[in-house]
């Protein structure tokens, strides 16, 4: 009973330190109409915002993503993400610790507005023996809930990475399954490569896009074939010893594989560079199987709807009424059959 009323109490810190954030976000939003407008808005700012609301009006336009007061206004929220993700795992899962709330359902993660909360909340995870991330977020959805503004941190992006997002948010304000995060993210995920594909091809900008496309595709192949060996090994019943050294030998040979593949490859890209040296676990290699996963089945919906988005949201729409089970058969099939 203890235990159970202290999961309460955290939990309603939590869900307060959340509201409070959020107030905070709304509080300080500005229409970008009027920036544009003023004389003193500085000219790279108002480069950018004008880029976001090109983008803006190309998802509602070209991609048929909600036409409504998001990324309308900007927010400059003087710090490098908007929020900090805290991803956790069991010491010997690749499946994530879930936290469920009423809105957004389970997610294997939970947000927080303050770096210093959310380093606290990882250290108290990894104190009782869970593998811990933190990864920092230039952007989130409130689902509509909210008119999600155009912020500083956003601006800090490449301009591919900054129209990306856009897209990838609107389309969780379009389409958001309860308890089906890897459903949701694939679908924004697929939405935003897409989108910016045909943001790309109407300005004849595709050659360097697809190159770092390709990349991207390759190395997170990289990725998940770690978590499957990692998977497989945690399902072989061995001693924690064996199994704990077993880890650090397929981490360690995915470093090399990384490697290789690099210097083969891409030997002059070295921008996952940077991941590949931190401190690799379980919950670290959580954001690429539920960003990532059911892509290439989307993919192959896009194109039996024509690569018609009206008809594509209308099937994926078919998808998510359907109960998780069957969704994820239907998903197997787009992926096995594209």
């Amino acid at each position: 009973m203890l235990s159970l009323l202290a999961s309460a109490c955290s939990t309603l810190r939590y869900v307060a330190h959340v509201a409070h954030g959020q107030a905070q976000l709304v509080s300080a939003r500005e229409p970008i109409a009027k920036l544009l407008a003023d004389p003193a808005t500085d000219a790279k700012l108002a480069a950018r915002l004008r880029l976001a609301q090109d983008a803006r009006r190309f998802a509602s336009t070209r991609l048929g993503l909600p036409d409504n007061r998001s990324y309308t206004a900007y927010v400059d929220l003087k710090r490098p993400y908007v929020v900090w993700n805290v991803f956790a795992a069991p010491r010997y899962s690749v499946d994530p610790i879930l936290h469920c709330f009423p809105i957004a359902g389970c997610v294997p993660y939970r947000g927080w507005f303050d770096e210093a909360l959310a380093k606290a909340e990882a250290a108290r995870l990894e104190a009782r023996g869970d593998d811990v991330y933190v990864g920092g977020v230039t952007a989130y959805s409130t689902l509509g809930w909210f008119a999600d503004p155009v912020t500083s941190t956003m601006l800090r992006r490449d301009d591919d990475e900054l129209i990306g997002t856009i897209f990838h948010e609107l389309a969780h304000q379009l389409l958001y399954v309860k308890d089906d995060t890897a459903f949701n993210e694939s679908f924004a995920s697929f939405v935003q490569d897409e989108g910016l594909r045909e943001w790309r091809a109407a300005r004849g900008e595709s050659l360097h896009a697809e190159h770092n496309r390709q990349a991207d595709d390759d190395f997170t192949r990289l990725v998940l074939d770690l978590r499957e060996r990692l998977h497989r090994l945690y399902a072989s019943n061995l001693d924690t010893a064996t199994m704990d050294a077993a880890k650090r030998d397929e981490i360690a040979d995915f470093r090399r594989r990384y490697a290789d593949w690099r210097d083969t490859h891409w030997p002059d890209d070295h921008r996952y560079d940077a991941y590949v040296a931190r401190p690799i676990n379980n919950a670290s290699l959580l954001p690429f199987g539920l960003y990532d996963g059911w892509m290439p089945a989307f993919a192959a919906l896009f194109a039996r709807a024509g690569n018609d988005w009206s008809r594509f949201h209308a099937r994926v729409r078919e998808l998510a009424r359907m109960d998780k089970a069957a969704r994820e058969t239907q998903l197997k099939t787009l992926a096995a059959n594209p």
